[in-house]
């Protein structure tokens, strides 16, 4: 099983994992889990190490704060 691959949407600045590539298009899935979205492939980098960690501690707080 290889390593997830980490992604930003450079449309809106979002961190997504990639989940797969239909009709042209990378689907990414919020690191927190959620709705996939599409983004075209010259949209994307890759994100770096420090940037998912950042993401997923700004998920678990989220999370952490819902009743």
């Amino acid at each position: 099983m290889s390593a997830p691959e980490y992604m930003i949407d450079g449309r809106d600045g979002r961190i997504g994992e990639v989940m797969g590539r239909v009709g042209g298009y990378v689907q990414l899935r919020p690191l927190g889990g959620g709705r996939e979205w599409d983004c075209p492939p010259d949209a994307l980098s890759p994100a770096p190490p420090g940037e998912v960690l950042r993401a997923r501690v700004r998920e678990l707080n989220r999370q952490a704060r819902l009743p």
